[in-house]
């Protein structure tokens, strides 16, 4: 990093006046630059480098509350299951159900957490205060565990059509807890029943609104197509081969055209809460196009990806990459000098949040956003001993349109 890049990011850096939610209490005014910056922005991407570090959930905490108070963003989709979301939806739109429940129920260990409840509650406070229309959702995106999908449209058919109300015992069934490209071999039948029931309803509709009413028949039409898209995820292998996609790949369309409706259908503007590999604009994993490349095709310049980095510190991740052994404090040191984190972090030492398309313009700067660089990635779990020395190739000018920079990460507390 040259001098004058050094000079740039520190003269436009944006420093935060603290990470918790509470500082938003006293106005947003550290957050102030950003009007203008989102000024044109439909849909936010805010991701993040662990989903276990507390101050990245903090800070989106802080953000969302300046991004619906003052910016009118009125839904946060979140990468978790698009059927068990539903549960916190209906907490924060109508005060039904735990929220604590409800949370445990989206089937990730990474959002079960004191960080995410205090977000839901704020969410559920602030519906109080305003009208309806403009009330801010709480809607999943990811196509995966679509269990409670399945158990609400067997509740549906059990009476108006019997025949076909046994789907969470049978093949659908194993939807419910299955992890992508676990079930290729039975890709072919496991679609054709995924795609049959949800014709079935379409066809009948006319018969089954007189049942039930067209709301609850819209609902189980809703549910029926995330069973579908859980199929087509849950039965390819995880990279495709020629022009085939993978069950990656192919996750990430899913959560960019559930992010696209919800935008589409939605008053005001949507707020995305992802892991960086995600919300990022290019590909990650090497060759698996981002939902964020999606999003970029879609809206051009009014999807803005704000990447969340930390400095050094502690984050929770599973040990390995088992889905059964419990999420465990991991510490790290700074990363290396030539590191981004460490870039930003010489610049301005303190938290803060950057800007990187006014750099486009400025030529040093520019060059150092197009030159290849290393940036650390943690996903739910992590390598027991390696971890400490991972870090994942970026060339920022393709994958982010900002950067938020946290000088040490805490690990997120896990609920009871």
């Amino acid at each position: 990093m040259t001098e004058e890049v050094r000079r740039w990011l520190k003269e436009n850096a944006l420093p935060l006046r603290g990470l918790h939610a509470e500082a938003s209490d006293r106005g947003h005014g550290d957050l102030e630059p950003l009007r203008k910056v989102l000024r044109d922005v439909r849909v936010l991407g805010m991701g993040e480098a662990t989903h276990g570090t507390a101050e990245f959930f903090r800070l989106k905490h802080r953000l969302l509350r300046f991004l619906v108070e003052e910016m009118g963003y009125t839904a946060l989709a979140m990468e978790a299951s698009a059927s068990a979301a539903q549960a916190v939806d209906d907490y924060v739109l109508h005060r039904t159900g735990d929220a604590a429940e409800a949370l445990a129920g989206l089937g990730f260990w990474t959002w079960r957490t004191r960080e995410m409840l205090d977000v839901v509650e704020w969410m559920r406070a602030h519906n109080r205060t305003v009208p309806q229309e403009r009330a801010v959702r709480f809607v999943g995106i990811d196509p995966q565990r679509c269990g409670p999908s399945l158990g609400e449209l067997a509740a549906v058919l059990r009476t108006p059509a019997p025949e076909r109300a046994d789907i969470t015992d049978g093949l659908l069934g194993t939807l419910a807890e299955a992890r992508t490209g676990s079930l290729v071999t039975q890709r072919t039948q496991l679609l054709a029943e995924a795609r049959d029931l949800e014709r079935f309803l379409q066809h009948e509709r006319p018969r089954l609104a007189a049942h039930l009413g067209d709301a609850v028949v819209d609902r189980a039409l809703g549910h029926a197509r995330l069973v579908v898209a859980a199929a087509d995820v849950a039965s390819r292998p995880l990279r495709g081969e020629g022009e085939e996609m993978g069950a990656l790949a192919a996750r990430d369309r899913h959560m960019a055209q559930a992010v696209i409706s919800l935008e589409e259908g939605t008053v005001g503007k949507v707020a995305v809460w992802a892991h960086n590999g995600h919300v990022c604009t290019d590909r990650y994993a090497r060759d698996i196009p981002a939902m964020g490349r999606h999003l970029r095709d879609h809206y051009g310049e009014r999807y803005y990806a704000l990447g969340l980095l930390f400095g050094e510190g502690a984050f929770r991740a599973r040990p390995g990459n088992s889905a059964t052994r419990p999420p465990r404090k991991h510490t790290i040191s700074a990363a290396g000098p030539r590191s981004v984190e460490a870039q930003l972090g010489s610049a301005t030492p303190d938290d803060h949040l950057i800007d990187l398309r006014a750099g486009r313009t400025e030529p040093a700067v520019a060059q150092w956003l197009e030159n290849p660089q290393f940036m650390r990635s943690f996903g739910a779990g992590v390598p027991r001993v390696t971890y400490r020395f991972s870090m994942t190739s970026t060339v920022l000018m393709r994958e982010y349109d900002g950067l938020a920079y946290v000088a040490r990460s805490t690990p997120s507390a896990l609920l009871s």
